[in-house]
């Protein structure tokens, strides 16, 4: 980014660069108003947006590339908008599964391209299943969006309806099966949906834990959206889609998908101590973390920022590892570090509990089964 402030807009090389070189192009060609739309898959992507532009533009600026009146426009909401937007729809890597099933129809030019990343492919894997909610600010008028099914609405409805689905009614229950199903052997988020166990832990998670708190944003019910999730899109058997996609990145996503509900109990003084499904899926995550399945089996755990440092602080503790001290002289440096979780967990209550929890999911092979079947049943 440094290099290309420096280049400035002839030279730019990064996404947001490009955009904003666009803008510059429109700006001087007469600067009429823009909306700027984001469909990232992440909370307040808008302001996000903004924020990355606006750097730009002033990076050059100061490097003499631009004029602070093109920093104005672009700083001006009613001339260059970026409305927030929620937008849902499970589109996992494509698979060999829908390879071989479009094969079959006579499609060819399909191979799986793969990279140390994504795979790539002729196709898409995604379910009929989908979302989209935009924040209603087009300074230069619109086209009828909503007869397409988008939901339009006002900034704050917008983020109501994102904090619903990855705090509350989606992604929790996503992350549990998860770290759940690579610990149990699972390699489709379908196939764990077979698992009557697994299925009460994520209802109960949903409807018992995450609903009363939630923030209902009118345009999408919350209720619904789970009855939706768990009977029709993670059931479906066409979406090929794996936990260990989902478990990636982990330690960034709790403090969203679990640190959130419970900052949300506490905040209107409720107690968490009855929690059963919140503190499961965290003591699963840190029990995932040993790269040990439920046969004592090593498995891969997949790509995540913080995974070397939170696999060396747990690296005194290996399958079959019960002891109350040794494992909160383990576990207690990761439950209480707000900077994950968004919380203490031991100032919240809920520390000791979840140190029990792991103990259990901990006790040798077919402990996680048995331990998630004692607690749903």
């Amino acid at each position: 980014v440094a290099a290309e402030i420096e280049a400035g807009p002839a030279h730019a090389a990064s996404s947001m660069g490009i955009v904003c070189a666009l803008l510059v192009d429109r700006f001087e060609a007469g600067a009429a108003p823009i909306a700027m739309v984001s469909t990232d898959n992440f909370s307040q992507n808008g302001r996000r947006f903004q924020e990355a532009i606006l750097t730009i533009a002033r990076g050059w600026l100061e490097h003499g590339h631009v004029t602070q009146d093109f920093v104005d426009y672009v700083s001006d909401e009613s001339r260059v908008s970026f409305p927030w937007s929620m937008i849902d729809r499970i589109t996992p890597n494509p698979s060999p599964e829908t390879e071989a099933a479009l094969r079959e129809q006579g499609w060819e030019d399909l191979d799986l391209i793969k990279t140390s990343g994504p795979t790539f492919a002729g196709f898409a894997n995604t379910e009929a299943a989908h979302y989209l909610v935009i924040e209603d600010s087009f300074p230069n008028g619109r086209p009828a969006l909503e007869e397409g099914g988008v939901i339009m609405c006002d900034r704050e409805t917008a983020e109501r309806a994102d904090t619903m689905k990855v705090t509350a009614c989606l992604n929790p229950l996503h992350t549990c099966l998860a770290v759940y199903g690579c610990l149990l052997g699972y390699t489709r988020i379908w196939q764990e949906m077979e698992n009557p166990d697994l299925v009460a832990l994520i209802r109960r998670l949903g409807y018992d834990e995450d609903l009363p708190v939630v923030v209902d944003p009118k345009v999408i019910d919350p209720k619904t959206f789970i009855d939706e999730l768990l009977a029709e899109r993670l059931p479906n058997k066409s979406l090929p889609d794996a936990p260990q996609r989902i478990a990636a990145d982990t330690s960034q996503k709790v403090p969203i998908r679990y640190g959130h509900t419970l900052n949300a109990y506490l905040e209107a003084g409720r107690d968490v101590s009855g929690l059963v499904a919140i503190p499961l899926a965290i003591a699963g995550w840190l029990r995932y973390l040993l790269a040990v399945d439920d046969k004592g089996e090593a498995f891969e755990p997949s790509p995540d920022p913080l995974l070397a440092d939170l696999r060396a602080q747990l690296a005194g503790i290996s399958l079959g590892e019960t002891d109350p001290a040794k494992i909160h002289e383990a576990v207690s440096p990761i439950l209480s570090n707000a900077e994950i979780f968004s919380l203490d967990l031991y100032e919240a209550g809920l520390g000791e509990k979840i140190e029990g929890m792991f103990a259990e999911l901990n006790a040798g092979p077919g402990a996680v089964a048995a331990t998630v079947g004692k607690y749903v049943r």
